[in-house]
């Protein structure tokens, strides 16, 4: 019950809040289709309008561009900057019921919220665009930060014409024991040692930093910290996990997956040798360990 009020409040939260951007004059912020857009017609128009040809219709998609911007015969499914002449926006705000999108009886329905979106959408040009993974990526141009000193790095730059952009000014930099603490946490999972912290405040050279980055990077707890986050994400455990949750042997699994991180291994050979390992030619013991990947699922022994 809280989760659908917190739900239901959030909604309605967000609507006042196009309202009053709206009726202020303030221009809405940049909708992205693939973010903010495509979820959406994924989750209440595809049923209808997506890509099973055998649901489709009316003859309409809308997972393809060419389906959201080719005439019909009633006109355009969306025009850029058009609202009135967008069927789209058209439909569903549409006050007759049977008119309306989605349909009165499909049990999903677009909130006030998701249709302001659209419609800005479309106000603001509707962009159409791929999802990001089917996108080449194109290396951006570092930018010249105003207050950005000539050893920042490119990732610095970034940040610091982002709070440029929003009239703040970047935090003091911290000190070295602390910035010693937040390296040796987000690599190895464990606080530095005293005398790590000693050696640290030591050495005053310039690339002090970076030679404990080099140490925390060759550390085998790196590979062990890191390795925690995939195998969550792949389900690891040393149990069957139902019924009796007998015990299994998955241990070598895990043990590739840390030496993989401690070995920087590429993100394209991880991927495959724990996919496919088995299939790839002469495969190694070490590729066919890592199939275990695909084991990595609550299982029963009937």
């Amino acid at each position: 019950m809280n989760r659908i009020f917190h739900s239901k409040s959030t909604c309605l939260f967000a609507w006042v809040t196009w309202q009053l951007l709206a009726s202020s004059g303030v221009a809405a912020p940049p909708i992205d289709f693939d973010r903010q857009i495509k979820p959406v017609l994924v989750e209440k128009c595809f049923a209808c309008h997506g890509p099973d040809e055998s649901k489709r219709e009316a003859e309409l998609r809308l997972d393809t561009q060419s389906g959201f911007f080719e005439k019909r015969d009633a006109g355009y499914p969306v025009v850029p900057s058009d609202l009135s002449a967008s069927l789209l926006i058209q439909r569903i705000t549409a006050e007759d019921e049977s008119e309306r999108m989605p349909p009165v009886d499909f049990e999903k329905k677009l909130t006030p919220t998701e249709i302001e979106q659209i419609k800005s959408w479309v106000k603001q040009g509707a962009k159409w665009s791929q999802h990001w993974a089917y996108v080449t990526p194109v290396r951006p141009q570092v930018p010249a930060a105003k207050f950005a000193p000539k050893s920042a790095s490119a990732i610095d730059r970034f940040i610091r014409r982002r709070l440029e952009s929003e009239g703040l000014l970047s935090s003091a930099r911290a000190e070295k024991t602390t910035l010693l603490r937040r390296v040796t946490f987000d690599l190895t999972g464990l606080p530095p040692t005293r005398e790590e912290v000693a050696a640290f405040l030591k050495d005053e050279s310039p690339n002090s930093y970076e030679r404990v980055v080099d140490r925390l990077l060759a550390n085998e707890s790196y590979g062990e910290h890191r390795a925690r986050f995939w195998l969550d994400a792949a389900r690891y455990g040393d149990t069957h996990g139902l019924h009796l949750d007998n015990y299994r042997e998955m241990w070598l699994y895990r043990d590739w997956v840390v030496d993989a991180y401690n070995d920087n291994k590429s993100y394209r050979d991880f991927c495959i040798e724990q996919l496919a390992g088995d299939l790839l030619p002469d495969p190694t013991e070490d590729q066919l360990i890592a199939t275990g990947f695909n084991r990595c699922h609550v299982t029963t022994g009937e």
